[in-house]
């Protein structure tokens, strides 16, 4: 009899909704204070998970997920960097 693995679930902070790990991207704030994508989902560091799509960026911009994830506003930057980062994941 073999054991089920268990498959790590996380929430979108745009849509909200509850998808595998892998299924989704991860947004880190590192030791350095910077915004980063972690595509791998180990690097060190505080994350928050989005779908791979730009609707749920822009919900999450409209309702201040990220925000609320890391506790701190996030600069305008941020955003626009991680639309492009994101049409470049959509575009591969």
């Amino acid at each position: 009899m073999s054991a089920m693995r268990k498959i790590p679930m996380r929430k979108c902070v745009g849509c909200q909704e509850m998808k595998s790990k892998k299924e989704m991207l991860r947004i880190l704030k590192t030791a350095e204070n910077e915004f980063v994508l972690d595509a791998t989902g180990r690097k060190n560091g505080r994350g928050a998970y989005l779908c791979f799509s730009k609707e749920c960026l822009e919900k999450a911009r409209k309702n201040k997920g990220l925000e609320r994830s890391f506790k701190q506003t996030i600069p305008k930057e941020v955003y626009e960097n991680l639309e492009k980062e994101l049409e470049n994941l959509e575009v591969e």
